[in-house]
């Protein structure tokens, strides 16, 4: 099988999410880089959807691509590429980074749809792991 591009990980990751969270939407879209299995990888990013569950928390997809980005990082590199995944992820996602805010909870617009949330999540550390 050969590699999925950025973009194929971004519509496989977007694809996922009707069926499970964001975070393991975005875990599950670098199971092949990450050799772990699916199963593992859901019960991983369990925890993490919906804002840590209460929507007051980080994105749930932005925590899954720091989470890929920790696995996949040279040694003492998963800071620098926390920090660039996380500019990129509030950058593409309307200045926000934490779901109720990116949901529009308080304000009625929102910012940023999961779906998006997710393919931007993926792209943040697509491009974070790529620049090394």
């Amino acid at each position: 099988m050969n590699e999925m591009t950025l973009d194929e990980r971004m519509g496989y990751a977007a694809q996922r999410k009707k069926e499970m969270n964001c975070c393991q939407a975005v875990l599950v879209a670098f199971a092949d880089k990450l050799g772990k299995s699916e199963d593992d990888l859901l019960r991983l990013g369990s925890g993490f959807g919906s804002g840590m569950a209460t929507m007051e928390g980080t994105c749930g997809a932005l925590v899954g691509a720091i989470m890929v980005s920790s696995l996949l990082s040279p040694d003492g590199e998963a800071r620098n590429n926390s920090r660039a995944i996380m500019s990129r992820f509030k950058e593409l996602c309307g200045g926000a980074t934490i779901c109720r805010d990116l949901k529009g909870i308080e304000t009625g617009k929102m910012l940023c749809s999961c779906e998006d949330c997710v393919r931007n999540a993926v792209l943040s550390a697509g491009e974070a792991l790529k620049a090394k």
